[in-house]
């Protein structure tokens, strides 16, 4: 390597790699204050204090910065809720439900910002609708798929599905609420009322045992003389 490509230590590329978080460091910055629509090449480029040639070294164009930006928050709150929940996957759904809560909504008090971008408005972007919205649709298969195992006799996979759906989609709401001051309720509140939401849908619709709710909804599917329903995204059980 020649001396021209490695500066006090780091290779063009580090140095390019550094930039590039530089960027979005600052456009977390900005969109946390005004919204994602305060987030443009100018306004990056300022904050973070560089060239707008270094701009379109990483990003093709606003979207893909958006796009970075959006990723790399639901990545990292992805590390924090897995790092969390880490060693319990035999543990019992309400058990899991309540750590990676607790996990998800300490993250966002610590680091507000996480909010704003993952769950604020995002009206106008398609980009960041779309990642919204399946963000909260893959949530929610996670879930439903991950308790499926548990379901009572007679309930219908498909019902079962929907109610995850809304308890995902108001647990996004809510947060979103408290993180804009639009509700008065604190961390240990979002919490506790986040689980207790958890087990009214537990005890309505989860067996005590994956043994008992697969045996359940076997002979509850005979009975009925129907095919369960298939999860998006699941395989099939049977």
């Amino acid at each position: 390597m020649t001396t021209s490509q490695t500066r006090g230590g780091r290779t063009a590329e580090m140095r390019r790699a550094a930039r590039r978080q530089q960027l979005i460091d600052a456009a977390i910055d900005i969109w946390a204050d005004g919204g994602w629509a305060a987030v443009s090449l100018r306004s990056v480029c300022a904050r973070a204090r560089l060239n707008d040639r270094y701009f379109r070294e990483s990003f093709s164009d606003r979207d893909a910065l958006l796009a970075a930006v959006w990723d790399q928050v639901r990545d990292e709150t992805t590390a924090t809720l897995v790092t969390a929940i880490d060693g319990l996957r035999d543990s019992e759904p309400l058990v899991v439900f309540r750590r990676a809560v607790e996990a998800v909504v300490t993250g966002f008090a610590a680091d507000p910002r996480r909010t704003q971008v993952l769950f604020g408005d995002h009206a106008g972007s398609e980009i960041l609708e779309r990642r919204r919205r399946d963000l909260i649709l893959v949530a929610t298969d996670v879930l439903a798929t991950g308790m499926a195992p548990y379901l009572r006799n007679g309930l219908p996979r498909n019902e079962f599905y929907r109610t995850v759906l809304m308890a995902v989609g108001g647990f996004v709401e809510l947060t979103t609420a408290w993180r804009a001051g639009a509700i008065a309720i604190d961390v240990d509140e979002i919490i506790s009322q986040t689980i207790h939401f958890g087990e009214i849908l537990v005890g309505h619709y989860l067996a005590a045992d994956p043994q008992s709710g697969q045996r359940e909804q076997r002979d509850g599917d005979r009975a009925a003389n129907r095919t369960p329903v298939q999860l998006p995204g699941s395989t099939s059980s049977d």
